[in-house]
C-alpha cells in the first residue's frame, strides 16, 4: 500500500466545512462532471489545491471592481495545470459575492478573438448568475427596469395604474443612466426603449427580437429593428459600447460587477498571420479600455500556455501587448506576487494529484449508501496508487494527468464500489486508458517513449 495523502488538521477541517455546506445537488453537479472528464461549474473549492495563495488577493480585487474599479488578470500554465479549474474557480466565488459572470472559448473559427462582437455575442449566451447557470440576459435588463419603475414610482407623480406616463419617464430615466453610453453608443439605449415599449403591449415577439439583437445576435428581422429604431448588426468598435451599457444595467440592479473569462487563449498562435495580429491587437485594446477606467465594473481573467506569453507567435508579435503583460517571473514559484497581471499556477505533483484524489473521495462518499464500503476500499493509500498508475501511463508527466484520473477514480472505482457489493478495486479493477477516451495532448504522453517526447506547444 502506498504512502497516505493526509492533509494537515486545519486543512482536513476547512475541506470538511466546504463538504457539509454543498448541497446534495451540488455534490451530484461536481460528481457528474468529474465523471465526464470535465470541470464542474460551481463548488470547486471543496476540493481546490494550492489554490490558497490566490484567494485573499482575487478577493480584494473583486472588492475593487464592487467598487467601480476594474482588474485585468491573465493566468498562465501548461497544459492539465488547472488553467479551466482556476477559471471557473474564480467565477464561482465572483457568483458567490453576487457578480455575474461569463465564460468564453477562444478559438480559430467559432470565437476568433479579433471578432469581438462574436466575442460580446458569446458572453451574452454564457452570462451566469447565481441563480440562471446560463443566458441570464433578459433576467438581468427586466430586473433594471422593474429598479427604475421602482425609482419612478418612489417620486410619487405617477401611480403603478398609469402605465403611459410610468413607460415615458421610464425611458427618460433609462437616458439619464445611460447617458454615458448613449454619446458613444446611442443605439443600446435605443433598443432598450424598444424592448421596454414592446413588454408593455404585451408584444412579447418582438420584445425577444430586439433582446436578441442588444445581445449581438445576427439576422435579427428588420422588422423588430425598425421597431426599436436600430439598424444593422453589432460590429467590432460596437461591441465594447454595448459591454459597457450592460455593465451599467447590471450596477444599476444591484451586480457589484461582472467578471468574464476569455479561456485558451493561445489559440491565436495557430491563426494566419493576419488574423493573429488583430486578434492580438484586440487583446490589446480590451485591457486598454479596462485600464482607462471606461469599464468600471469588469473583472477580465484571460488564460493561455508559456508559449503564448513568452513564444514568438505569442504576445511577443505586438511590442506594445508584451509590455503590458510583462511580469519577472523567477526560478522559484513560491516567491511570484498573485497581485502580478500576470500569474502562473503551479504545476500538479504527485502529492497535489493525491489530494484532489481524496477530496473527491469525500465529496463521493457523503452521498453515497456504501459510505463505509468507500471510506475502506477506497482509503487514502488506494487513492495514491491510483494516482501513481494514471501518471505512470503518462510518462511521469503528471501535469497531464488530473482529468483522466479523477474520471477513472469517479467512474471506473467509486461508482462500482457503490453500486456493486462484491466490487474490490484492488482485486477487481484494472487500470486501462483507450486512445479513443483522451485529447490529442493526452494521445501524445501515452504514445511517447520519453518524456521529452511530449510536445505541448501548438
Amino acid at each position: 500500500m502506498g504512502a497516505t495523502c493526509r492533509s494537515p488538521r486545519i486543512e482536513q477541517k476547512r475541506l470538511q466545512e466546504a463538504i457539509i455546506s454543498i448541497s446534495p445537488q451540488r455534490r451530484q453537479e461536481i460528481i457528474d462532471a468529474l465523471r465526464r472528464g470535465t470541470v464542474p461549474r460551481t463548488s470547486l473549492d471543496a476540493f481546490a489545491v494550492g489554490l490558497e495563495r490566490f484567494e485573499s488577493v482575487v478577493d480584494e480585487e473583486l472588492q475593487k471592481v464592487g467598487c467601480g474599479g476594474s482588474v485585468f488578470k491573465a493566468v498562465r500554465g501548461e497544459y492539465g495545470c488547472g488553467k479551466t479549474f482556476f477559471s471557473r474557480w474564480l467565477a464561482d466565488r465572483a457568483r458567490k459575492s453576487g457578480f455575474a459572470t461569463a465564460e468564453v472559448q477562444i478559438s480559430e473559427t467559432e470565437t476568433p478573438l479579433y471578432r469581438l462582437e462574436t466575442v460580446y455575442r458569446r458572453m451574452m449566451e454564457q452570462l451566469s448568475t447565481v441563480d440562471r447557470a446560463f443566458g441570464a440576459l433578459q433576467n438581468i435588463v427586466d430586473a433594471w427596469f422593474f429598479a427604475l419603475e421602482e425609482d419612478v414610482l418612489a417620486e410619487g407623480k405617477f401611480g403603478p395604474d398609469d402605465q403611459e406616463n410610468l413607460v415615458a419617464r421610464t425611458a427618460e430615466l433609462l437616458e439619464q443612466r445611460l447617458a454615458r453610453v448613449s454619446a458613444t453608443a446611442p443605439a443600446f439605449s435605443m433598443a432598450l426603449r424598444g424592448y421596454r415599449s414592446a413588454q408593455a403591449v404585451g408584444d412579447r415577439a418582438t420584445a425577444q427580437g430586439i433582446l436578441a439583437w442588444l445581445a449581438g445576435q445576427p439576422n435579427v428581422a428588420a422588422a423588430v429593428k425598425r421597431t426599436a429604431n436600430v439598424k444593422g448588426d453589432l460590429d467590432h468598435f460596437g461591441a465594447l459600447s454595448f459591454l459597457q451599457g450592460n455593465l451599467t444595467i447590471l450596477r444599476d440592479c444591484g451586480y457589484p460587477g461582472l467578471l468574464v473569462v476569455l479561456d485558451e487563449v493561445e489559440t491565436i498562435q495557430r491563426m494566419r498571420s493576419d488574423a493573429r495580429d488583430r486578434s492580438l491587437n484586440a487583446l490589446r485594446q480590451l485591457i486598454d479600455e479596462v485600464d482607462s477606467g471606461r469599464l468600471p465594473g469588469l473583472y477580465l481573467l484571460i488564460t493561455g500556455t508559456p508559449s503564448f506569453f513568452d513564444g514568438p507567435q505569442g504576445i511577443h508579435r505586438l511590442e506594445p501587448l508584451a509590455q503590458r503583460l510583462h511580469v519577472d517571473l523567477q526560478s522559484d514559484p513560491r516567491f511570484d506576487n498573485p497581485r502580478a497581471v500576470q500569474i502562473r499556477l503551479p504545476a500538479f505533483n504527485l502529492e497535489r494529484l493525491c489530494q484532489v484524489g481524496c477530496r473527491v473521495r469525500d465529496i463521493f462518499q457523503e452521498h453515497s449508501n456504501a459510505a463505509g464500503r468507500i471510506g475502506s476500499l477506497c482509503d487514502d493509500g488506494y487513492v495514491r496508487d491510483l494516482a501513481e498508475a494514471v501518471a505512470g501511463r503518462f510518462g511521469g508527466k503528471i501535469g497531464l494527468a488530473p482529468r483522466v484520473y479523477l474520471k477513472k477514480l469517479v467512474a471506473d472505482v467509486l461508482d462500482r464500489v457503490d453500486q456493486f457489493p462484491e466490487f474490490d478495486p484492488r482485486h477487481n479493477y484494472s487500470l486501462t486508458i483507450r486512445e479513443a477516451e483522451l485529447t490529442s495532448i493526452e494521445r501524445q504522453a501515452v504514445g511517447a517513449s520519453d518524456v521529452d517526447e511530449i510536445e505541448l506547444d501548438s
